[in-house]
């Protein structure tokens, strides 16, 4: 077995002040810090995932261009490349052998599948290639990139761990139901002390 943390979006413009805040995002981006501190062995690999959307456009309709945004499928302009909003929370701190995924380049790109490292190669891939069976989730936000993400890697083969009190979302009502979801589909709900087991 070869466990994986994944670690979605914790980047500015999904914390506080950011262009799509989800509240507690910051405290998140630490947790998961202090949670890697803790547990420095327990994890062979490492991913995170960043919004990385083109400037110009609207990437395949996901960014609100000339309308108001639905917040369902469009949405303000947000984690632009190259931008501070798409960069990691300060207060998240990653090991420097962590893989960095970017997803969303033109596209709406929910799922960190939908995402390739900085060599191009597939996530999915990635996993296959690394031997990876089991996958620990943590990230934001709870009601969208963690659901896509969290069933992606479900459909994937994964077992799938989802660490409650490591992720945020953006509405109380839709988090709960994201997380019913992907517990209906074979994901473990659970908090991060299991890291210690992982």
């Amino acid at each position: 077995m070869t466990r994986a943390l994944i670690i979605i979006d914790v980047q500015n413009d999904f914390t506080e002040g950011g262009a799509l805040a989800v509240e507690g995002g910051a405290a998140v981006a630490g947790a998961i810090s202090a949670l890697l501190a803790a547990h420095p062995h327990s994890y062979e690999h490492i991913f995170a995932s960043r919004d990385w959307h083109d400037a110009e456009g609207g990437n395949n309709g996901h960014f609100a261009v000339d309308a108001e945004p639905d917040f369902v499928d469009t949405w303000p302009v947000h984690c632009v490349a190259d931008t501070a909003g798409a960069e990691y929370h300060p207060a998240l701190v990653m090991p420097e052998s962590t893989v960095h995924i970017r997803k969303g380049q033109g596209q709406p790109g929910y799922s960190i599948f939908d995402g390739v490292d900085d060599a191009g190669t597939k996530f999915g891939e990635l996993l296959i290639a690394a031997g990876v069976t089991d996958v620990d989730l943590v990230g934001l936000a709870t009601d969208y990139c963690v659901r896509a993400s969290g069933l992606d890697a479900l459909a994937h083969g994964q077992h799938v761990r989802v660490f409650t009190n490591l992720v945020a979302g953006v509405a109380p009502g839709s988090s709960e139901q994201a997380l019913a979801e992907l517990a209906h589909a074979g994901a473990v709900l659970a908090t991060s002390e299991l890291a210690a087991q992982a």
